[in-house]
Parts: C-alpha cells; sequence; structure tokens
C-alpha cells in the first residue's frame, strides 16, 4: 500500500489542486482499510496514517517549495497537523476501527479422529 500511496503522490503533478491528491490517496486507502479491517490491523493502520501523511506532505512542499511549514499549515491545514482542501479532508486510517474474529480454540471441529480419553497415545 505503501508503493500505491507513493505512485499516486507522484502521478498527481502539483500544477493541481490539493483536492485531486486527497481524492485519489483517500480512496486507496479507504478502500484498503476497509479491506484489511477484519484482523488485528490498528499497528499497520498507524503506521499508513504516517506514510499517507508523510507523501501529503512532501506533495505540498514539492508545490510550494519556498514556503515555510507555517505558511504550508496556514494555506492546507487551517493551523493544524491534518491537510484538508475544498472540503476534502485526508483520510485518517489509525482511526478505522478493526473488527477481529476471536480464536476459538478447541471449540472448531477437527477432521481427524480423537484418540479417546483416558488412552494413551
Amino acid at each position: 500500500m505503501t508503493r500505491k500511496v507513493k505512485s499516486l503522490s507522484r502521478q498527481v503533478g502539483t500544477s493541481q489542486p490539493l483536492a485531486e491528491l486527497l481524492r485519489r490517496v483517500n480512496n486507496a486507502v479507504r478502500g484498503w482499510c476497509g479491506y484489511f479491517r477484519h484482523g488485528v490491523s490498528s499497528r499497520v493502520f498507524s503506521y499508513l496514517n504516517h506514510v499517507v501523511w508523510s507523501r501529503v506532505w512532501n506533495w505540498m512542499r514539492r508545490k510550494h517549495r519556498h514556503a515555510t511549514w507555517k505558511d504550508l499549515r496556514r494555506r492546507y491545514c487551517g493551523g493544524r497537523w491534518w491537510p484538508a482542501d475544498d472540503r476534502v479532508v485526508l483520510y485518517d486510517p489509525a482511526k478505522v476501527r478493526t473488527n477481529w474474529y476471536r480464536y476459538r480454540g478447541t471449540l472448531i471441529p477437527s477432521p481427524w479422529p480423537q484418540p479417546a480419553q483416558g488412552q494413551a497415545a
């Protein structure tokens, strides 16, 4: 997924608005998180959050090479640290709730015959 985010950030040129980059990245990340949320994935989602934020931030720095980070925060983040533009906010994969299946252990029926209790194997 990190390669996908990297390629998307390179495909969207700096002549295009930030909203276009956010739409493309959000669609890819939202679909990927929806597919993998059924496991214990919260650490992976947190790492993906870091990767996505870094790639978008680097794209903004490429777009405005001589702007300081304070200027970029004022322009794109509303004084905060999370990029947004034209009602499109960067999707936060760290906030995805994970639904994981509990291990049922011996409650899962075994297809192999079990030795009778009391007999040595």
